[in-house]
């Protein structure tokens, strides 16, 4: 019986007519789906481009800090003033903050005076503070002696600049509302100081705004959808040795181990990741409960610093934290239930690892081979962070347009000063967003192109095992991986190249019809019919099984690209036809295979979340400079990292049996039922009948 590959696969005739067998890993080989390698060297330039874009307009502090009337980012020390210590944002005058709370009001926040500070002012208990401009003209105080006076320079004012201060026009304006630290802006608590009040009002002071406003104002802003964002991608900055240590160095060390020990305990492994997978999936639910609030007192809470009384900010952090405990509940219960129904199965894939660790054991190098596309991923992996980040904050600073009364006094100019005083943002053109869209895209698509390369050489170096006689022929080559690499980046990088882009233009376009789907349900301001729902979910699911497919339609090829250097649609083809002649042969095997590794992988990422937790959990991400506002961010993404490595190293096992399997079908399609090229140590778990019968069957 002739397969898709016809007489091609176990022998091939060379150039003097002799018939040879097993050669076909070596022979017929020319470079494939060279646009495909085109397209992917061309998108490497843009990314490059694009990421020099952000290196040169972006400054990642701004995800951080807030910007003061002079346009500067606070806590810059190249700003004039320097502001290296001065992180903080504080609104100097209150009426202005009042005013930007109001509905109709036509005044904006950003366009109140402000000023970067060190330490969020608390009203005076028996005499009224003050907090002025910074330092200049005539005020001939330098910026360390300016903070040594607690910004207060009011004694040396003239009648001038007093009776403006006086009018909440400056320089200098009085501490009324104490004020705490939130996300490095001060937050005022609308309870004035009735001493400092008092004391404002003997002195003359306008009429000052008392009521809840001027709390929710501020706090709307830092609330905001786009300061959370910016928060969650400063949290990524912030966190980065734990993304090394929990997202890179931890789930390696944990993938090799877990190699090491199908090699050696084949037989117990699937017990012990269904048993450590619903352990670690407990653990990491019980840990979003605490650290929702749920469980304890530990709740998440936006205050930055020690000790503060304000305990009531309720952000979108702890929102999102709590949506994200739900969802692990979820996962959670059925991830427990999933595993009792899969326990009967669980010889059944002893059986099915028992073929990767045979393999494993003749061609040792497989083991340590992830560790190359590990590490090219890891240098891409922070090259791609620190670009995202100035991306992220990429944007021009410039002066707002407000017809607003902002009057205020100029220290130079020696006057009131109505005009050029508003405030100062962070101006974002079309352009900006595409990047970032882009530079999004390009992590999926190189992250699916690594591990597509990773697979392929695998599969080769594993075919080359089984074509070859495996450990009782000499014709496997020293070193047979690297063999394998060389015949990659010779011949397939772009059928590679073109697999892994199909697979991120479906993930694309299902990611921006959720977009739009969640825009027009934000506009309409109306609940979807149950039709609509209906459409949506049917439309998801459909989406997500196109994807599967292609997934499963990829790896599958890039088997039959490493086995026979084939362009990626005709190792499709002829990848799908031996599935579908085979499928009561090894489908239920494949799947079974597939739940123990994918559990596998989740016990990696799973572990590696446990670790980022408790590292998040320490002093230094409690406090100071590197406080994070939420741990839910570094945790995903040290579960993604995670994730990502351990797909890396199991493919090693995933492919082992893949390649098996469809080399195995391949050969006994070539020779009437009777695989010729089946290993020996293959041929008791593969060519026995009643074994296959019982993994097929599974357990009566």
């Amino acid at each position: 019986m002739r397969g898709p590959l016809g007489a091609v696969i176990g022998s091939y005739t060379s150039s003097d007519g002799v018939t040879q067998m097993g050669g076909i890993i070596k022979h017929n080989r020319k470079c494939r789906d060279i646009t495909a390698l085109l397209i992917f060297i061309a998108f490497w330039i843009a990314m490059i481009v694009n990421s020099s874009f952000g290196f040169n307009q972006g400054n990642p502090l701004r995800l951080i800090y807030g910007i003061d009337y002079k346009g500067n980012v606070c806590g810059d020390k190249h700003a004039h003033p320097g502001l290296g210590e001065l992180e903080l944002r504080y609104w100097q005058n209150p009426n202005q903050v009042y005013q930007s709370g109001l509905k109709d009001s036509q005044f904006k926040l950003a366009d109140a005076r402000s000023i970067c500070l060190s330490g969020c002012p608390i009203p005076s208990d028996d005499s009224l503070d003050w907090v002025c401009d910074y330092p200049e003209g005539d005020i001939r105080l330098s910026m360390e002696d300016w903070v040594g006076r607690n910004y207060n320079y009011y004694e040396f004012l003239t009648q001038e600049m007093r009776n403006s201060s006086l009018q909440l026009q400056g320089p200098c304006y009085p501490v009324i509302f104490p004020s705490i630290n939130v996300y490095w802006s001060c937050q005022f608590i609308a309870r004035a100081s009735n001493t400092s009040l008092k004391h404002w009002q003997e002195m003359g002071g306008v009429n000052i705004d008392e009521d809840i406003v001027i709390d929710k104002s501020i706090h709307k802003s830092i609330n905001s959808r786009s300061a959370v964002l910016k928060r969650y991608m400063a949290d990524i900055g912030k966190a980065w040795p734990v993304l090394i240590v929990c997202g890179g160095i931890l789930p390696l060390f944990l993938s090799v181990i877990w190699l090491m020990m199908i090699r050696h305990f084949v037989a117990a492994m699937p017990w012990i990741t269904v048993v450590l997978f619903n352990v670690l999936v407990i653990a990491v639910t019980m840990l979003f409960y605490i650290k929702a609030g749920w469980i304890g007192n530990d709740a998440i809470s936006p205050i930055i610093g020690e000790h503060d009384p304000y305990i009531n900010v309720f952000g979108r952090e702890l929102t999102h934290l709590r949506a994200f405990t739900v969802l692990m509940t979820v996962i959670m219960v059925v991830s427990v239930l999933t595993s009792i129904a899969i326990v009967r199965r669980i010889l059944m894939a002893t059986s099915v690892l028992k073929v990767a660790a045979k393999v494993i054991g003749e061609v040792q190098a497989l083991i340590i081979f992830p560790l190359v596309p590990y590490g090219i991923l890891a240098v891409f992996y922070m090259f791609w962070t620190s670009a995202a980040l100035h991306l992220f904050s990429s944007g021009q600073i410039a002066q707002n347009d407000c017809n607003s009364n902002c009057c205020t006094y100029d220290l130079v100019a020696k006057r009131v000063n109505c005009d050029r005083c508003c405030g100062y943002s962070i101006h974002y053109t079309p352009h900006i967003g595409i990047s970032i869209l882009f530079h999004l895209f390009g992590c999926y698509w190189a992250t699916q192109f690594f591990v597509a390369c990773s697979s392929t050489v695998v599969a080769g170096s594993v075919a080359s095992y089984y074509w070859a006689h495996g450990e009782t022929s000499p014709e496997i080559p020293f070193l047979s991986v690297f063999s394998s690499m060389k015949r990659l980046m010779r011949y397939s990088l772009g059928s590679v190249a073109l697999g892994s882009l199909i697979v991120s233009f479906v993930e694309s376009i299902r990611f921006l019809l959720e977009s739009i789907r969640r825009k027009l349900k934000v506009s309409s301001h109306a609940h979807d019919s149950w039709i609509g729902k209906a459409a949506y979910q049917s439309s998801q699911c459909f989406l997500r099984c196109i994807e599967w497919t292609i997934k499963s339609v990829n790896r599958n090829a890039y088997i039959m690209i490493a086995i026979t250097g084939k362009g990626f649609f005709s190792a499709s083809s002829i990848a799908t036809d031996l599935i579908m002649n085979n499928i009561l042969k090894i489908g239920r095997l494949n799947i079974i295979g597939d739940v123990i590794l994918f559990l596998g992988k989740l016990c990696v990422s799973l572990s590696s979340s446990v670790f980022a937790f408790l590292m998040l959990d320490t002093h230094k991400y409690n406090s100071g400079h590197n406080k994070t506002s939420s741990p839910l961010f570094p945790v995903v993404v040290c579960w993604g990292l995670g994730y990502t490595v351990a797909t890396l190293f199991f493919a090693v096992v995933e492919m082992s049996i893949d390649s098996i399997v469809l080399s195995f079908c391949q050969d006994s399609e070539e020779h009437q039922g009777t695989a010729q090229y089946a290993p020996p140590l293959l041929i008791d778990t593969l060519g026995n009948q009643n074994e296959m019968h019982r993994l097929t069957q599974g357990q009566q």
